[in-house]
């Protein structure tokens, strides 16, 4: 079955009719022999955004299409005498082209904060002796916090539906976002991860000097 250039294909019930010239043609595709998948029309199509290579000192250029956005604001309560900390609440936005699901992303956020929140305050690879589960220590249900989530929809043309990816992005800020709300509340500023007690107490002395 072809059909040129300028013809249009339509699903109809039942079937296709084919447009071209002003005329209408319905082809009938019990007839027509299937290709190695099993299908007796299939199409294909690919979309390559536009990007620009950086120069040799990988410096300017595009070299992704898209670029998503986001922010993420954390509320902590920390016990100066023992060095612990506690996150009452993540307040994270992100800008993600067009929610296709918004249910998703808010899952998809979730899923991040908690990995964040782990890289801040427990999970620390120490080779010979945190190599299970039982001494790497990862969050559980109950040391996540409320988290809300903004979502911000600047629909982007080069995106599927005008959508952006969130993979990453929710993960990226949470640390940061943490160790800043330890540094607003005490003066103590982290330069290492994660912020176990007896890290946090020595800048806690450190800041006192």
């Amino acid at each position: 079955m072809n059909a040129g250039e300028g013809a249009e294909i339509c699903s109809v019930p039942g079937g296709l009719e084919i447009v071209e010239g002003g005329r209408v043609h319905r082809p009938d595709l019990s007839v027509l022999a299937p290709d190695d998948l099993g299908y007796v029309l299939r199409a294909e199509e690919s979309y390559d955004p536009p990007t620009k290579a950086m120069d040799a000192d990988g410096q300017g250029g595009a070299p992704y299409a898209l670029y998503g956005y986001a922010a993420h604001l954390a509320e902590v309560e920390v016990d100066t005498g023992l060095g612990t900390v506690r996150v009452l609440r993540i307040t994270a936005a992100h800008d993600v082209g067009r929610a296709i699901n918004p249910v998703l992303v808010e899952g998809q956020v979730q899923g991040g904060v908690a990995q964040g929140l782990g890289m801040a305050l427990m999970e620390e690879y120490i080779p010979g002796r945190t190599e299970n589960l039982h001494d790497y220590l990862i969050p559980t249900t109950g040391d996540m916090p409320p988290v809300e989530t903004l979502i911000v929809e600047e629909p982007d043309a080069h995106g599927p539906f005008g959508a952006k990816g969130l993979g990453e992005h929710a993960l990226i800020p949470t640390a940061p976002a943490i160790l800043n709300a330890i540094a607003r509340a005490t003066g103590a500023r982290l330069r290492e991860t994660p912020a176990l007690p007896h890290r946090v107490l020595a800048a806690i002395r450190e800041a006192g000097r």
